[in-house]
């Protein structure tokens, strides 16, 4: 039996288990509360739905706190979508320009997205729309040059995606290397990234990198993705990317959103740590977990 056929087996069996296992979950609303979006993936990158709250233990800190809220996150979402517009793209342009169609696809009619452009400095090419179009019109008639503020650029989308009324919020970034000309320094974003609730995922597209910049690029999307619950897809041919971007958009739409009252006792703006933990019965493959790794508390 081959790994595949193996692999589809064990989530059909697993998706029969949550479901025979599955209690009714009272959702209270409340602003107090804290929202952590969870992703779950097999071997293959595939999301794993059909879970219940029994699956899953949160820690704030050392401390195991009670789940409070619990849903299979499928609201309308804003997508701001970061595109590496700098010299070093020349080469993989043409096709690169093309992949955001495959992660349109796999978006609902009531989503919404925005472009912004990195070259020598970032850009805000479309505003927020809900016409997919515009936005891969723009980057057709988009000219790769210059050099790579991807800094700014996740800088400026992470204030554009604050006009979005939407609650679930993400920013994807398509790259090609690292960082060499901006203002805002990684650990300045890193902290907005966190505050703003928003879920990072990249496309880094690591084929030959050519400077210390571009050998430094996955080590700083692997962080921002890591500290925001998003992924970082490392991509070693431009042929790959519409698949990426695929993979993507339907992660979007099949996230678990799991609700908690914090701890008290912290002061104002300290950072609260976050751990998810997955809880799956014996014999059963391995699953991977992606979430926020923490959050500030407002000033």
């Amino acid at each position: 039996m081959s790994k595949l056929i193996v692999s589809t087996l064990f989530l059909s069996l697993f998706a029969m288990w949550a479901a025979d296992r599955r209690a009714g979950t009272d959702i209270r609303v409340n602003v107090n509360m804290a929202l952590v979006p969870v992703s779950v993936t097999d071997g293959y990158g595939r999301n794993v739905t059909g879970l219940n709250p029994q699956n899953f233990r949160i820690y704030e800190g050392s401390r195991q706190v009670d789940i409070a809220s619990f849903s299979q996150l499928d609201q309308p979402i804003t997508v701001g979508l970061v595109f590496d517009c700098s010299g070093s793209m020349k080469d993989k342009f043409r096709i690169a320009r093309e992949a955001p169609r495959e992660l349109f696809k796999q978006l609902n009619a009531d989503d919404e997205s925005f472009l912004i452009t990195v070259s020598s400095k970032a850009e805000l090419k479309q505003s927020l729309t809900g016409n997919f179009g515009d936005l891969e019109s723009s980057l057709i008639f988009t000219n790769p040059n210059g050099t790579t503020s991807l800094l700014d650029g996740i800088y400026m989308a992470l204030q554009q995606i604050r006009k979005s009324p939407n609650r679930q919020k993400a920013l994807v970034v398509v790259t090609d290397g690292g960082e060499n000309n901006s203002r805002y320094t990684q650990r300045e974003l890193t902290r907005l990234a966190v505050e703003s609730d928003t879920q990072i995922f990249s496309a880094g597209i690591y084929d030959r990198p050519q400077s210390k910049e571009e050998e430094d690029g996955p080590a700083l999307m692997t962080e921002l993705c890591g500290k925001t619950g998003g992924f970082n897809y490392i991509v070693r041919d431009t042929s790959e990317l519409r698949d990426t971007m695929a993979k993507i958009g339907v992660t979007l739409h099949n996230q678990y959103l799991i609700g908690y009252y914090p701890p008290d006792g912290e002061g104002k703006g300290k950072f609260r740590k976050i751990r998810v933990q997955l809880l799956l019965p014996t014999g059963l493959p391995p699953l991977n977990i992606h979430a926020r790794g923490g959050y500030y508390i407002p000033e």
